[in-house]
């Protein structure tokens, strides 16, 4: 019993870990370009992640050896750590297509947009069915 019990929470944190985003932007200090790609990051977030990710800040001004062991070759670097695959896009994110594309998020804004859309027509044909 205390196994199922445990292999239970396990499952329910598996659920909740994987909805939620969990993403590393990579930066050399306070530069335009990273500014601009945080700023962006968040803007993104906001819309499409609300309250389902985390972002990480990495400066690897203050810790370099991070590049090599993180395979970071250019700055700004956004990594998508959670769900996976892990997926990175270089640049400051100001083109939001682009970014949403690359983190696979536009395809899952599409596909619960059909999903809701489904369901808005499921509902009116049970409406109607009963008049």
């Amino acid at each position: 019993m205390a196994n199922e019990d445990k292999a239970s929470r396990n499952e329910v944190k598996a659920t909740r870990e994987a909805s939620e985003w969990v993403l590393r932007l990579y930066v050399a200090g306070q530069t335009r370009n990273s500014v601009k790609a945080f700023a962006n990051l968040k803007r993104i977030c906001e819309e499409h992640l609300e309250g389902k990710h985390s972002i990480e800040l990495i400066d690897l001004l203050e810790n370099p050896q991070l590049a090599k062991e993180h395979q970071i070759l250019a700055i700004p670097t956004l990594v998508r750590k959670l769900p996976p695959p892990v997926k990175k896009i270089i640049g400051d994110l100001s083109k939001p297509e682009r970014v949403l594309a690359g983190l696979d998020l536009l395809r899952m804004c599409n596909r619960f947009r059909k999903d809701d859309d489904e369901e808005e027509e499921n509902r009116t044909e049970r409406h109607c069915a009963g008049l």
